[in-house]
């Protein structure tokens, strides 16, 4: 399909893909089992998507295409369940998490793709470095022109979603003081960062162009960008969310963004500009580094407030949005866990001040993965109790 035809796709419509990390069952640390297993469950049929990614010790999962939060998690649940049990038949454990603790970048093996032969050949030990885990969260657009304005009005909240999903604290054995680490290892590679404000597809499609003459780019899959445009799903991926421990935050985080892109879409509520950008990267780094406990700067009053607040306050306006799609437990799971509970960067420290072993971490971590979510359980400040 040519770069001018976005495809329309059914307005917020929402699918996940999650890098998940292999583990050897001996000493939890990344293995190299991703073709043994994606072999393993070619043999049979499974739900979602499975496939490799650029190192062997790392496994995507995605899901098929949900309107609604209570089918995305039946689905996501299922490819939980079916992949750690096709692992623990081959010694290897699931994990979610943003880094590896403790794994040495320079063992990982280069997966066999074409594709990531070819980025392995041009970025060097970049590539093996990017053996970090993410969710991307996909929501559907009915053409080009408002899938740029979605992307770049979304781009005033990555601070939220790098946040509300930061799982990387430790790197390479270090305490990197930092919620989330992983974004550092995206940053390297020259063609990360934020999208051009582009707000016409027409425009987008001259620029791309340009980018492909110079032999830079050949597909939208050459950026790295925070948020960038799908046109071959007719969707706008968020790409800086750290994938969560457990696959319940992961539905969780993706129903706050196709509320907020309801709410986005609906009301309009200005038309982005270059300006919305000043703050970006500054916001963006706070957010890596505090976490839920950084400041955020809002671009257009210059008002500085706890980034704590300006979530809870973007919760509160979106929930009407959220009851109109079937996600109010959203709300309430979301808000217990910036008012009480934290991230999974603040429960990773605190079981590694308790363990003292990264390898006990891990397989804490593993063990959280393949558990349904208590979360779930608690109150949610009257919200729901549940998302099914």
């Amino acid at each position: 399909m040519p770069l001018d035809a976005f495809r329309e796709s059914k307005p917020l419509s929402l699918g996940v893909e999650l890098e998940v990390q292999l583990l050897s069952a001996q000493d939890f640390d990344l293995t190299r089992g991703a073709p043994d297993l994606i072999h393993c469950l070619s043999r049979r049929p499974h739900p979602g998507d499975i496939k490799p990614e650029i190192t062997e010790s790392m496994l995507e999962v995605s899901t098929g295409v949900h309107s609604r939060l209570p089918s995305l998690l039946e689905e996501l649940l299922q490819i939980r369940d079916y992949v750690t049990k096709a692992a623990s038949a081959l010694n290897i454990v699931v994990s979610g998490g943003g880094a590896h603790p403790f794994q040495h970048w320079p063992d990982r093996s280069i997966s066999e793709s074409p594709r990531y032969k070819v980025v392995s050949e041009l970025y060097g030990y970049l590539a093996k470095q990017f053996t970090v885990f993410g969710q991307h969260v996909h929501v559907g657009c009915p053409g080009g022109d408002q899938a740029l304005y979605l992307l770049h009005s979304l781009s005033r909240y990555v601070p939220h979603f790098i946040a509300l999903s930061a799982s990387s604290p430790y790197n390479q054995g270090t305490e990197t003081l930092f919620d989330c680490s992983r974004l550092s290892s995206v940053l390297m590679f020259p063609l990360s960062g934020r999208a051009p404000c582009l707000l016409e597809w027409d425009q987008f499609v001259r620029y791309f162009e340009k980018m492909e003459a110079l032999q830079i780019v050949k597909s939208m899959k050459d950026f790295y960008w925070d948020i960038r445009p799908k046109p071959e799903f007719g969707t706008v991926e968020i790409r800086v969310c750290d994938t969560p421990l457990c696959v319940e935050r992961a539905g969780m985080i993706a129903a706050y963004v196709q509320a907020l892109s309801s709410y986005i879409v609906e009301t309009r509520p200005r038309t982005p500009r270059e300006d919305d950008y000043l703050a970006y990267s500054y916001n963006r780094f706070t957010a890596c580094r505090f976490g839920l406990g950084a400041t955020y700067i809002d671009p257009v009053t210059s008002v500085h407030e706890p980034l704590r607040e300006h979530i809870l306050f973007t919760l509160n306006r979106i929930e009407p949005y959220a009851a109109a799609l079937g996600s109010e437990s959203m709300v309430g799971y979301l808000r217990h866990m910036v008012e009480r509970s934290g991230n999974d960067a603040s429960w990773i420290r605190k079981e590694y001040r308790e363990l003292r072993s990264f390898q006990a971490l891990m397989a804490e971590q593993a063990r959280r993965w393949s558990e349904d979510d208590p979360l779930l359980d608690c109150q949610t400040a009257g919200s729901g109790a549940g998302a099914s």
